[in-house]
């Protein structure tokens, strides 16, 4: 098998063997001489940015690639080495960067803009307009809730009630995924769909089937051997199976073990400060961790904030009263136990048993309450 792939890899699009140039040539009639433009992504397990100056509603960009990295183009600043102000919106484009020539045209700005020459452009343009009744959906829904008050976050039954909006609305975009993924096993843009699903464990299963099916060359890219890693994570974090030890700093920089808590009930809790579904869920989790805190159970939650941001960690913490053992490496999605445990999207969690055994998946709600009600009042009555 790996001499038939690699014999095959010299001549598919997507070989990881050696990097080939890219660029991006951009006429925006709206954009004034010297603007600047900054071109961010990430590529070889680096974070770049790139700038050039704009003449005449022109400009260019070339770099060289292994494999298509996901990117961004700002107008005049890059947010990730200046912060926008509060309430100031940028003007910037999401794409696909590919080794190839692109262009980019628009009338007025770069949101606006229209991607040329790029597959992989086309094809996410495609499953954005199967996607975005969805999306728009969960927009509303994300939006109301950065609207609410610390009261409304305080109400249980508001809170339940946006949560179940939420999964219901999300619950919508795995079958259009999914149906994505095994109509276009060449394209690039499936293993986006599948990596959006392969954290769900209901839908683990036939997100692991499509991504079979998918062409070798996108099984051979970064991203799609990240998926398999997923995939056979997946297996080894399922319900009945003993949870793999890790350690990762707390907030004072002190390393932490998952065994230093073995013999109690442990709620492995994914999140981030920037994750407003897990914001959400947060005040469900606090009620658990205050009902049954003295009753052998406990929350570890290991947090993907981002670099550099620890501050907005530490502040999400004491904003929510998180006031359980929280550790991160501070890695974003490249979290070192979240990547160990399959993490593809979050909130996620994981009911660990006083002897190390995963008892229960991603549970929340009424779902959390309800099962630590049956394995710890249940237990307590059984005795």
């Amino acid at each position: 098998m790996k001499k038939t792939l690699l014999t095959a890899m010299a001549f598919l699009p997507f070989a990881t063997m050696a990097q080939k140039p890219f660029s991006i040539d951009g006429n925006v009639k709206g954009l004034k001489t010297g603007d600047k433009i900054y071109l961010v992504y990430a590529a070889d397990e680096k974070n770049i940015s790139d700038s050039t100056t704009v003449n005449g509603g022109v400009f260019s960009f070339k770099g060289t690639l292994k494999d298509p990295a996901m990117a961004n183009l700002f107008l005049n600043k890059n947010p990730f080495v200046n912060r926008p102000a509060k309430g100031e919106v940028l003007d910037y484009l999401a794409l696909y960067l590919e080794p190839l020539p692109m262009k980019l045209i628009a009338a007025d700005s770069l949101k606006n803009g229209v991607i040329t020459g790029s597959v992989i452009n086309d094809d996410d343009k495609k499953l954005k307009a199967l996607s975005k009744p969805v999306e728009d959906q969960l927009a509303v829904i994300q939006a109301e809730f950065t609207k609410f008050t610390d009261e409304q976050k305080n109400d249980k039954v508001a809170m339940e009630a946006i949560r179940a909006r939420y999964d219901k609305a999300s619950a919508g975009l795995a079958p259009i995924l999914l149906d994505y993924a095994k109509n276009n096993p060449k394209s690039y843009i499936s293993l986006s769909a599948l990596g959006q699903l392969a954290g769900d464990p209901s839908m683990a299963a036939e997100a692991e089937k499509a991504f079979n099916g998918l062409t070798p060359a996108l099984k051979a890219t970064k991203i799609g051997l990240g998926l398999a890693e997923t995939f056979n994570a997946a297996k080894k974090t399922t319900v009945g199976v003993m949870a793999m030890d890790f350690t990762q700093n707390d907030v004072n920089d002190k390393p932490v073990k998952l065994s230093d808590f073995k013999g109690k009930y442990v709620l492995l809790d994914f999140w981030a400060s920037w994750c407003g579904p897990c914001r959400a869920e947060n005040p469900n989790v606090v009620n658990a961790y205050n009902k049954y805190k003295t009753r052998n159970f406990t929350v570890l939650g290991v947090s993907l904030d981002n670099p550099g941001k620890k501050d907005l960690w530490l502040q999400a913490i004491e904003k929510d009263g998180l006031n359980w053992t929280q550790v991160s490496d501070l890695k974003g999605w490249s979290n070192v136990v979240a990547k160990q445990y399959g993490i593809q999207s979050i909130p996620a969690n994981f009911l660990i048993d006083p002897t190390g055994k995963i008892i229960a998946k991603n549970i929340r709600g009424e779902e959390l309450q309800k099962k630590l009600a049956e394995v710890i009042d249940g237990g307590a009555k059984s005795k």
